[in-house]
């Protein structure tokens, strides 16, 4: 792979928590490049650092040694201004769903709008559009409160992907959610690489989708052990 051309290129990553003698390293000499419009699973133990190198990649959490770079950035030093219009080019699915209850699920779902920083006044048509992708189109304008939890989950996906992200960061996406329903997340998830480009990493136990995955990659105790695809 051409790293100059790779959505994220990892090289040299090392990651520590804590201080003093408290102070334990998670994350040892990762090199990785991510293509674009590919869907990468990464696969591995609670606690291998799957999360952290997530967290690190999309801006959530400090480079503190090695070199991170996201769509031709580099991350590593950066000021709080390119981070945050890094941020407004990625899309975020975690396993709390993270909704708002108090907001319908077409308003939740405009949240997403507001992050990439587009205009609201023509937000119901893409959030409306989303929705019934995920097989929400009856509960457009139910409260969280009243949605079950795969519901809750699909909701959030489709906040993530209204507007348009270029990567899509997904922890555990389909824990909560059933085997047909997680599996038509993936699919979308998949389809948006082919159509739009769109680059997808996935940290996941699920193995009902690994057969989804363009490539995956396995973390240990913070160290890249293997791959397949």
């Amino acid at each position: 792979m051409d790293r100059s051309t790779a959505a994220i290129d990892v090289r040299g990553l090392n990651h520590w928590f804590g201080t003093g003698e408290a102070r334990k390293q998670a994350l040892f000499d990762i090199d990785l490049s991510i293509e674009r419009g590919r869907l990468t699973v990464l696969l591995g133990a609670s606690g291998s650092g799957k999360t952290t190198l997530l967290t690190l990649m999309g801006c959530l959490r400090e480079v503190q040694d090695g070199s991170v770079r996201l769509l031709g950035q580099e991350l590593a030093g950066a000021r709080e201004e390119l981070l945050v219009a890094c941020r407004r080019r990625l899309g975020f699915i975690f396993q709390a769903h993270n909704l708002h209850d108090s907001l319908t699920a077409m308003q939740n779902v405009r949240m997403g709008l507001g992050v990439h920083g587009s205009a609201a006044a023509d937000w119901r048509e893409p959030c409306e559009h989303l929705l019934r992708l995920v097989g929400l189109g009856e509960r457009l304008d139910y409260l969280p409160g009243n949605l079950s939890g795969g519901q809750k989950q699909r909701v959030a996906v489709a906040r993530a992907l209204v507007g348009n992200p270029e990567v899509v960061f997904a922890d555990e996406p389909t824990a909560a959610l059933d085997r047909d329903s997680g599996l038509q997340v993936v699919r979308m998830l998949k389809a948006l690489g082919e159509a739009r480009g769109t680059t997808t990493l996935m940290v996941t136990h699920d193995p009902r989708i690994l057969d989804l995955a363009d490539r995956i990659v396995t973390l240990e105790d913070g160290r890249l052990v293997g791959e397949g695809r």
